[in-house]
């Protein structure tokens, strides 16, 4: 692409507060007070510079015309570099192909393509569209051949869990990065052995694919039964130590103790940054459930909350 402060590998490049840059994850609003609040998170953000910023994509396609309206209104009235998520799943081809015109008419120019998961039921079954694609190798090719897009996937630090195998994992990986994506942002994990040895194993197989930028996915945990439940639906995993952690912290009524627990998430969340930064990793980049105080807190004790007036 011509501009390549516009693109994610190119925002990585460019200069920035703290030790590595941040991004963050933002999901559609369902109703008005919920798209007031992100849009408070995202002004908040705004003056912390992110290198850039994602709007998740709802599955199967079930919030596709406020996705499409909120990622050109953050490309177009924010300074964010803006990152769209396209999902292959319940999808054809000229559905595919018109989402990815109706970013472009949006002057969004970063794709995040995802295979997606089953609406209704993440673990469920997957059935490819019968007019659309199987992998998201597919998809990152197609959109490739649409315009002047970056393009971005998926990696996972404990292996996707439809795959049989880590190294089979891997293949599907590279796959996609060799197809055309210029960087991966990882599932959400809670060890940071998983993300090296992720990184280690691209590394092994392609030295030239494991250049590219693998983004580790971290979430502040500020609820047990929340990260618990979120655990369960993408097939990752909570260790053990740091269910413990939080269950201390939760006691007998995690209610009444709320606090606690978020006090301990902010803790694991700083933990695993830390690491992380000390690791190499190119980028942290934040689900941020559409709230800012969890993630700014982190970015504060890592001395990345340089605001801009």
């Amino acid at each position: 692409m011509s501009d390549p402060q516009g693109t994610v590998v190119g925002r990585l490049s460019q200069p920035h507060p703290g030790p590595v840059p941040f991004s963050v994850e933002f999901f559609p609003p369902k109703d008005a007070p919920a798209e007031e609040r992100l849009w408070r998170a995202v002004r908040t953000f705004e003056r912390l510079r992110p290198a850039f910023v994602s709007l998740t994509y709802g599955a199967g396609g079930g919030t596709r015309d406020r996705t499409v309206r909120i990622a050109g209104e953050l490309a177009r009235e924010t300074t964010l570099t803006t990152v769209a998520h396209l999902t292959a799943v319940n999808h054809s081809l000229d559905e595919l192909r018109a989402m990815v015109g109706s970013y472009a008419d949006q002057g969004i120019t970063n794709v995040l393509a995802l295979r997606g998961d089953p609406p209704g039921n993440p673990m469920g079954e997957w059935v490819k569209h019968p007019d659309g694609v199987q992998y998201a190798e597919e998809l990152v090719r197609l959109v490739g051949e649409l315009g002047e897009f970056q393009v971005g996937v998926a990696s996972f630090p404990e292996g996707h869990h439809r795959s049989p195998s880590l190294e089979e994992d891997t293949r599907h990986l590279l796959a996609k990065l060799r197809a055309g994506a210029e960087y991966s942002i990882t599932q959400m994990f809670f060890d940071v052995e998983d993300y090296l040895r992720l990184r280690d194993r691209v590394v092994a197989a392609d030295a030239e694919q494991g250049a590219k930028p693998i983004i580790p996915g971290i979430m502040p945990i500020t609820s047990l039964a929340s990260v618990r439940r979120m655990v369960e639906l993408s097939g990752s995993t909570l260790p053990a130590d740091v269910d413990a952690r939080l269950a201390a912290a939760a006691g007998d009524d995690e209610d009444v103790n709320r606090e606690a627990v978020r006090a301990v998430g902010i803790d694991l969340a700083t933990e695993m940054s830390q690491r992380l930064i000390a690791e190499g990793a190119p980028c942290l980049h934040f689900c941020s459930l559409n709230f800012a105080r969890a993630t700014t807190e982190v970015l504060q004790r890592l001395g990345m909350d340089v605001l801009v007036p």
